[in-house]
C-alpha cells in the first residue's frame, strides 16, 4: 500500500467517520462512539503502517491486524473496503441478515479480517498465539492488536501479556483505546484500571503513550513501537469516544447505539463542515 500524508489521512479518516455513521444509521443498532473514536488510528495503521496488500488479502508477508474489541468493526470495515479489499457498496449491508459484514468480524467472511471476535479478552490471546508462531518461522510480519480499556477487566488480558513477556515477541504491538469508557459507564465506576501504563511496564512490556487523534503522533508512536526489540509493546492511545461529532462525544450512551436521521444528518453535517 502506499504510505498517505498526514493531511491526506485526514481526509480519509473524516470520511471513514461519514462511513460509519451512515452504515449504523442503515443497520439502526451498532456501536458509533468507539468506532469515531479509534478512526484515527485505523486510518493510519491501513493507509500508512502497515505492510498489506488489498489484492493478495492471504500474502504470508502481511502484517496482521486482530481486532480485539469487536464491536467497534464499523472502523474496520471501512478502512477495509477504503484500502481496497471489497467494493465500498457492501458498507450498507452492516448487520443486515446474511450480510457478511456481521455485527462482530468473522474472518472468513470477508477478506482482510484476521480472526473472529466478539468476547472481550480474548483477542490479545489470538495475537500472542500468532506472534509466537510468527518467531518459530522466523517470519518478518508484525501482529498488531486493537484493545479496549475496559476489557482489561478481564483475567486473560493478563495471562497473555505475561506469555507475550516471556516469549519476548517483539513482534506484537497492542494498542489500547483508553477512552475510559464502556458500555454501562465510565471506567474509573465500573472497575478502576488506575494507571495501565505501569502494570504494563510490571508485565515487561514496552510503554508507550500517545494521542489517538493526532495522526503525526500517532505516525511516530507506531513506528517507535515496531523498532521495539526483546520485548513485546503496548501503545495507550488516549481517544474520544465518538470523536468528530459533538453530541456524541464523551457520552458513554454512544458506545452501544445507533444514531437516527435526524442525528444522522446533524452528525455528517459536522463532518463535512470538518474537512
Amino acid at each position: 500500500m502506499k504510505k498517505h500524508s498526514v493531511s491526506e489521512l485526514k481526509k480519509i479518516a473524516n470520511q471513514i467517520r461519514q462511513d460509519i455513521i451512515v452504515m449504523q444509521n442503515k443497520a439502526g443498532s451498532g456501536h458509533a462512539g468507539g468506532s469515531l473514536g479509534m478512526t484515527d488510528i485505523f486510518t493510519s495503521l491501513y493507509f500508512n503502517i502497515l505492510n498489506h496488500t488489498p489484492n493478495n488479502p492471504h500474502n504470508p508477508l502481511r502484517d496482521r491486524l486482530v481486532l480485539s474489541n469487536g464491536h467497534i468493526c464499523p472502523v474496520l470495515y471501512s478502512s477495509l473496503a477504503r484500502a481496497g479489499y471489497f467494493p465500498l457498496v457492501k458498507l450498507k449491508s452492516l448487520r443486515k441478515i446474511n450480510s457478511s459484514l456481521q455485527g462482530h468480524p468473522h474472518n472468513t467472511a470477508l477478506p482482510g479480517v484476521e480472526t473472529s471476535s466478539g468476547p472481550l479478552g480474548q483477542g490479545i490471546s489470538q495475537a500472542v498465539g500468532m506472534a509466537l508462531a510468527a518467531k518459530l518461522d522466523k517470519a518478518k510480519h508484525y501482529i498488531f492488536c486493537i484493545s479496549s480499556d475496559g476489557e482489561h477487566n478481564e483475567g486473560q488480558v493478563w495471562e497473555a501479556l505475561m506469555t507475550a513477556k516471556k516469549y519476548k515477541l517483539d513482534n506484537l504491538i497492542n494498542i489500547v483505546d483508553r477512552n475510559g469508557i464502556q458500555i454501562d459507564g465510565y471506567t474509573k465506576d465500573i472497575m478502576p484500571l488506575h494507571s495501565l501504563a505501569d502494570k504494563y511496564s510490571s508485565f515487561g512490556w514496552r510503554v508507550l503513550k500517545t494521542n489517538g487523534h493526532n495522526l503525526k503522533e500517532i505516525l511516530s508512536t507506531l513506528n517507535k513501537a515496531k523498532n521495539t526489540k526483546g520485548k513485546p509493546t503496548v501503545i495507550i492511545a488516549r481517544t474520544t469516544m465518538g470523536k468528530g461529532v459533538k453530541f456524541m462525544e464523551n457520552k458513554y450512551i454512544w458506545h452501544g447505539k445507533a444514531p437516527n436521521d435526524k442525528e444522522t444528518k446533524q452528525a455528517l453535517k459536522q463532518l463535512q463542515n470538518a474537512i
